[in-house]
């Protein structure tokens, strides 16, 4: 009598407890590390406009699956900011920004904390990632104060020509190339610009457990 009172117990206990632990184990999703983000920006980041701080959104445009599951849905969004910004300088340097990823929110509301390193993004022109740590590094643009400072000196030259003959081409030449070189002081690098659309590659440094969000609708758990 003991042991079939003991057996009963045994499965109530068993059908209140499991069933619980299968829907939690239901609500919950891992996305593991190393998975591959592919993201498309909608918003607009640049080095002129943006601070250290300021938020990014962008949509996942692939899926991630992991063991047959899709743990991130296309159309996901992720959510970021702004940790780094430098302005191009003046004389050199070049412009630099860095992008943290840090949430991620499925359209069925499952919604992750994660730590991801921008390892790639495309469509932003002249813009490069440099480091792990995912910095983008901006175009340069001494090819083109080269050219600008060559194309004063033939000007200063043509028309020193024109004035004194050769001698005065010579003369001419070091104005122009003179003019066009503080001219280049004033006049700041190109800056990063990162448009709406540029495709961004995010690496996820750490695997994370997400777990469903509570909708309006549900009761409030105790």
């Amino acid at each position: 009598m003991k042991r079939w009172v003991l057996s009963v117990t045994a499965g109530l206990v068993g059908a209140i407890v499991f069933p619980t632990l299968s829907v939690c184990g239901e609500e919950t999703v891992t996305l593991p590390a190393g998975s591959t983000l592919h993201v498309r920006l909608t918003t607009t980041l640049s080095t002129r406009t943006n601070q250290n701080g300021d938020p990014f959104t962008g949509r996942v445009i692939e899926p991630v699956i992991s063991n047959g599951v899709e743990v991130v849905p296309a159309g996901s969004i992720l959510e970021g900011r702004v940790a780094f910004v430098k302005e191009p300088g003046r004389v050199k340097g070049v412009g630099e920004m860095r992008l943290v990823a840090e949430t991620i929110t499925t359209p069925e509301d499952v919604r992750y904390s994660i730590s991801a390193g921008l390892e790639d993004a495309r469509g932003a022109e002249g813009a490069r990632v440099k480091d792990e740590e995912g910095t983008i590094k901006g175009p340069s643009s001494k090819k083109g104060d080269v050219i600008a400072t060559g194309v004063g000196a033939g000007v200063g030259a043509g028309v020193g020509a024109i004035g004194a003959g050769g001698t005065g081409a010579l003369y001419g030449a070091g104005i122009g190339a003179a003019v066009m070189g503080i001219r280049s002081l004033f006049k700041r690098g190109k800056d990063i610009i990162l448009p709406q659309g540029t495709e961004l590659t995010f690496v996820v440094s750490r695997t994370t457990t997400a777990k469903k969000l509570p909708s309006p609708a549900d009761p409030p758990s105790e």
